[in-house]
């Protein structure tokens, strides 16, 4: 049984300056893409910063490298 498989390109929002396709033609590629979607998708909905609001931190601000939003 054959598929129908679109071959054309898909372009997604600019991300840090840089164009994101997607594509399936197995051309030049990159395989951490998937990452920069996901980061645009949470850029968006906000559902790290709103799991992060779920958290009390209890640690010395004086010690604090990174927000509990960024780990």
């Amino acid at each position: 049984m054959q598929t129908e498989c679109s071959a054309g390109a898909y372009e997604f929002p600019a991300s840090y300056g840089r164009r994101v396709v997607a594509r399936f033609d197995g051309g030049r590629m990159s395989s951490d893409g998937g990452v920069i979607l996901v980061k645009q998708a949470d850029d968006i909905l906000g559902l790290s910063r709103r799991f992060a609001a779920c958290f009390r931190d209890k640690r010395h601000p004086g010690f604090v490298e990174y927000r509990v939003e960024d780990l």
